[in-house]
């Protein structure tokens, strides 16, 4: 595992990176429920074509947390951390940058703050912002997490990961998710809940200017798939790609299917 800092060597913005392969740079960012062992099943083929960077975002795994004083960070905040620590990466002029869920809205808010670091967006999974619905569900998570730790969204997580006749296949997946949640330090979780409640990039869609692939699986229930549809369709020439039967994270669930659409978009087809 590498650690990477900026060029400054300034540690509050270092990332935790693990990068394999060669080729042109793909940067991937996981979801809030879980973390970059997302793509372990899909990083492996990824690597054969490019150099794939495996980034733990500010406060998961060794990433060090955002600053949490007042009202938290917000996620373009995360953004430009994820920017500061990626220029130790010194990426390529062809550099694609993919993410899902929380990674997604970062990304997104990275393809519009620093528009000049990527040549592909991939934005699996995510939205421009939530309903009044899905904030509740950001502020429930954040509340129980601060009360009772990351084992309180054992159950939670799961379901908003996976769709249920996937964890009915799968009964596993909660202990996975356990193992995971374990992990993660309970105050930058509820840091990173507080930002995705209060964020709405629909007005800023219009900046991004790079080609877009939006994927989103058809039982996502915690990016559904109207959601997904506003983001694609606020994004100009965006292809939009939707995965029958998936919940929120395909590379994990359709790791096959996943690769196909990322590949071909990433070989211009």
């Amino acid at each position: 595992m590498n650690e990477l800092t900026s060029p400054a060597s300034d540690k509050s913005t270092a990332l935790d990176v693990v990068s394999t392969g060669a080729g042109p740079d793909l940067v991937l960012l996981h979801s809030l429920l879980i973390d970059r062992s997302a793509y372990e099943l899909v990083a492996p083929r990824l690597a054969r074509a490019r150099r794939v960077h495996l980034v733990a975002l500010p406060g998961f795994d060794r990433s060090p947390p955002m600053d949490l004083a007042g009202a938290g960070p917000s996620v373009e905040d995360y953004a430009d951390r994820v920017a500061d620590g990626l220029a130790a990466l010194k990426l390529g002029a062809n550099a694609a940058l993919l993410g899902n869920g929380f990674g997604g809205f970062v990304a997104t808010t990275l393809a519009i703050r620093h528009p000049a670091l990527f040549s592909k967006l991939l934005l699996i999974d995510t939205a421009v912002g939530f309903p009044d619905a899905g904030r509740v569900a950001f502020r429930t998570m954040a509340e129980k997490v601060a009360a009772g730790g990351m084992e309180a969204i054992v159950d939670i997580a799961a379901r908003r990961i996976f769709h249920d006749a996937y964890l009915a296949a799968h009964p596993e997946a909660f202990d996975q998710r356990r193992a995971i949640l374990r992990r993660f330090e309970p105050k930058s979780f509820v840091a990173a809940c507080r930002a995705l409640e209060r964020l709405d990039l629909t007005r800023r869609l219009g900046q991004i200017k790079v080609p877009t692939l939006v994927m989103v699986g058809e039982l996502d229930a915690a990016t559904p798939v109207p959601l997904a549809e506003a983001l694609a369709a606020g994004i100009a020439g965006a292809k939009f790609v939707l995965l029958r039967g998936c919940g929120h994270c395909p590379p994990l669930e359709q790791p096959e299917v996943f690769l196909k659409h990322v590949e071909a978009f990433l070989a211009g087809a």
